[in-house]
């Protein structure tokens, strides 16, 4: 099959061939890497694998217009790195699958795949195979990411208990604040008129946060050996939907503190900008591929000492609390309230 760009064409072949020789690699574990039916793994014992997937489409998860297609393979690489790290695993393979529209040439093809091997690289992650396409509509794409923990020690959705503390890495709401800066560039009324300046560093900022944003693997693998967190999850849909994601799992509810979300000083000046409140986004936004985990009250002395040593930011920001108190938020001035369910959805 060859995909077309107008008198050009790309034949799949000589493609996975160029891909294979840039982007694939040996390691230690891999019998059988790109060029067969099968990649084959020499799985190191004692282990589990855990696997990940991802597909993304042009108009749903990113627009073309405002994101180069470096920054969309970065992008998806690391929703798929967050959530391994989110399991407290190590990555260490990938597979790709593109259906590419015939405006799609060779060396955009190739600019995705820098994009997502500049995301790997840092961890050690192999490419070991995936597929092509061609696509009548738009950009599809699929990552499989494959990663590791030692057998039997792993973080999940259902190990919070009552009682415990509940804590993100990092800072709150920078993606959709950066989502919303690249949509005003596009369309003025896609964004709430500025009341005043925001600072090209700010914007910068935001904006960067959004079109290459960090997966914590670091955090999770950390989390994870120490034995520090009972539960965790990545920040993709929004802390209202992924904090019910952990009640649910674990039959517990929830109390958060509005006043100590982390927010970035971008993040406020955009706010206090475009007359928003911040909060809000701390709340709503996605895509910030933040760790979400809990923790006992017993471990908190240690686990807010280690996180210092280590240079990782971390929040407390509510506690675990029975199921039938159900999910709440603390507002500044002491009120309690029933956390709106206003993250992300597909279908919705």
């Amino acid at each position: 099959m060859a995909i077309r760009k107008g008198r050009h064409r790309i034949q799949e072949f000589a493609l996975i061939q160029a891909l294979a020789r840039r982007f694939a690699k040996n390691s230690s574990h891999l019998v059988q890497g790109i060029g067969d039916d099968a990649a084959v793994i020499a799985a190191p014992a004692p282990a589990w694998w855990h696997v990940t997937t991802d597909l993304l489409a042009e108009g749903v998860h990113f627009d073309l217009r405002t994101a180069s297609a470096e920054s969309v393979g970065y992008r998806a690489a690391m929703a798929n790195l967050s959530d391994i790290a989110a399991m407290g695993a190590s990555p260490r393979y990938l597979l790709v699958s593109l259906a590419v529209p015939r405006t799609f040439g060779a060396a955009r093809i190739l600019e995705l795949y820098e994009g997502l091997m500049q995301a790997c690289g840092p961890h050690g992650v192999t490419l070991i195979g995936g597929d092509t396409s061609a696509s009548q509509t738009g950009l599809f794409l699929s990552i499989t990411l494959i990663g590791t923990t030692i057998s039997g020690r792993a973080l999940f959705r259902h190990g919070a208990h009552v009682g415990d503390c509940i804590y993100v890495t990092g800072t709150l709401g920078d993606s959709l604040a950066g989502l919303q800066l690249l949509a005003g560039n596009k369309s003025k009324r896609s964004t709430p008129r500025p009341s005043g300046p925001l600072r090209n560093s700010h914007q910068d900022y935001l904006i960067r946060r959004h079109l290459h944003p960090t997966a914590r693997i670091g955090e999770g693998l950390w989390l994870n050996r120490a034995g520090l967190a009972t539960a965790a999850i990545d920040l993709s849909d929004g802390l209202s939907g992924d904090l019910r994601h952990i009640c649910d799992a674990s039959r517990v509810g929830a109390e958060i503190d509005l006043g100590a979300l982390p927010i970035s000083p971008a993040c406020s000046a955009y706010a206090e900008a475009r007359r928003l409140r911040p909060l809000e986004l701390a709340l709503t936004g996605g895509e910030d591929y933040e760790l979400l985990f809990t923790a006992p009250p017993a471990r908190q002395t240690a686990l807010e000492r280690q996180a210092r040593t280590r240079g990782f930011q971390i929040t407390r920001i509510g506690f675990i609390r029975p199921r039938r108190f159900g999910m709440q938020m603390k507002s500044t001035d002491g009120a309690m309230r029933p956390i709106p369910m206003t993250s992300y959805e597909h279908f919705h």
